[in-house]
């Protein structure tokens, strides 16, 4: 490639009537010095990704400690991805046991702490890691943070034991009296993150006479093109066909919605009615808000606490919340099994589309650092100890994976993996919750 004293800025969006569309990291974008000299400093990144009810620990946790040279039967999806993956055991969230057990699970599971106790408007928890992470690193991009689900969430007043149902319904909280909501409509996510201002409904106006956001800007794809390299524009043609098949995809869901004549409207017309297909396009799109740089922070609440969702396509009937109350009945404890890894093969459907995206640097996985979890350890006594917690980080995060991290019985804090896992992304802070340390085991070799 032609190395010249330009670059390509940063941040380039590619732009038509009601569509801008950011482009992902090019070789362009790099001055030339740093082409000269050496890779530029890469980008970090860092996930969240919420299961709920705990898990099965005969299934999930490794028989072996330390390195790791396969995976137990629960986290078994995550194979190709090993030596990118740390699970810890005995892991705990104290504050976390209270009377609302499902709401504690969901709402301490990023800041640690005790939720006040009301089914009023005057709830109160605590500024979650996410968002200390957003306020950090998040401030140069368009969205300093996604909040993320599948559930179409709607209640209010009490949910659990007398907690207030914005406690499950938020994983994100920007302050202690400010939880953010949850967007789990991909239409809706896709206008956010591609759109170009103007109300949902001039939106979707302007999608009724272009049909497609993407074609509004590939006229502006040409004056860049002398610009860019061929493996930029092989990188160019990559991302927009990504982009232009998330949008077709919800534009089917949308219309298959539109055919159903429902008596009574009960999810947004572009939430698929299949679950997994509704799961893959959120975790499509948020790969694609990281690969653009659009946010650099991400949560996502893969299933609602208490959720009765059923998993039929793996062969579960019956809801999941009434199967985590096991009472140690072997055939129920399979059931769960059997959702805990249908649940962790969805999470390494994320990992492997991050692993695709090349950075030049390393992938976007090489890039990132996610944890994955649940607030809740044993589902049927609600309590959070134990907890199921899996951290995937790659090449450029300093973190050593491949390992299983058991603590003894004592149990270690989950605020120390939170306090360490800013770390890993620049993220510096002195305490956070009731740490007692930090979990320096992520940097040490096997």
């Amino acid at each position: 490639m032609i190395i010249s004293k330009k670059a390509l800025p940063r941040r380039t969006f590619l732009r038509g009537v009601g569509a801008a569309v950011a482009l992902p990291i090019l070789d362009a974008m790099v001055p030339a010095l740093a082409q000269s000299g050496g890779a530029a400093e890469p980008t970090r990144r860092i996930g969240y990704f919420y299961i709920p009810m705990g898990s099965d620990p005969e299934s999930w946790v490794p028989k072996t400690t330390g390195k790791l040279t396969s995976f137990s039967p629960s986290l078994e999806p995550l194979t190709p991805f090993l030596k990118d993956i740390s699970v810890l055991s005995n892991m705990e969230i104290e504050e976390a046991h209270t009377t609302g057990n499902h709401a504690s699970s969901n709402c301490a599971f990023l800041s640690c702490v005790k939720a006040k106790r009301t089914e009023g408007s005057d709830y109160y928890l605590a500024t979650t890691v996410d968002q200390i992470a957003a306020k950090l690193i998040g401030n140069e991009t368009p969205f300093p943070s996604l909040e993320l689900g599948t559930d179409i969430i709607s209640q209010v007043g009490n949910c659990d034991n007398g907690y207030a149902c914005v406690y499950q319904n938020s994983l994100a909280w920007s302050s202690p009296t400010t939880p953010l909501p949850t967007e789990s409509d991909p239409r809706v996510l896709f206008e956010r993150l591609f759109g170009d201002g103007g109300t949902p409904e001039q939106r979707q106006a302007e999608l009724a006479t272009n049909a497609s956001l993407l074609d509004a800007v590939m006229e502006d794809i040409s004056k860049y093109q002398r610009q860019l390299g061929n493996s930029d524009r092989v990188k160019v043609n990559e991302y927009l066909d990504t982009v232009r098949e998330v949008e077709r995809r919800i534009q089917m869901s949308q219309a298959q919605s539109d055919k159903a004549h429902l008596p009574e409207l009960t999810r947004p017309t572009s939430v698929p009615e299949d679950w997994e297909e509704h799961v893959k396009l959120m975790i499509d799109l948020q790969t694609l808000a990281l690969q653009a740089d659009l946010t650099r922070v991400v949560t996502f609440q893969l299933a609602r606490e208490a959720s009765t969702r059923t998993y039929p396509q793996i062969g579960v009937d019956e809801p999941h919340h009434p199967i985590s109350h096991h009472g140690n009945d072997p055939i129920q404890l399979e059931k769960l099994a059997k959702i805990n890894k249908y649940h962790v093969s969805l999470f390494a459907y994320m990992l492997e589309k991050m692993q695709s995206v090349d950075e030049g640097n390393g992938t976007l996985l090489d890039n990132s650092t996610y944890l994955m979890g649940s607030g809740m350890g044993n589902p049927d006594i609600h309590n959070h100890r134990n907890l199921p917690i899996v951290v995937a980080s790659g090449a450029n995060s300093g973190i050593n994976g491949g390992r299983h991290i058991q603590y003894n019985e004592e149990q270690m804090p989950l605020a120390n993996l939170h306090l360490t896992l800013l770390d890993s992304v620049g993220v510096h802070l002195e305490s956070f919750a009731d740490n007692t340390g930090r979990v320096d085991e992520l940097f040490h070799s096997a």
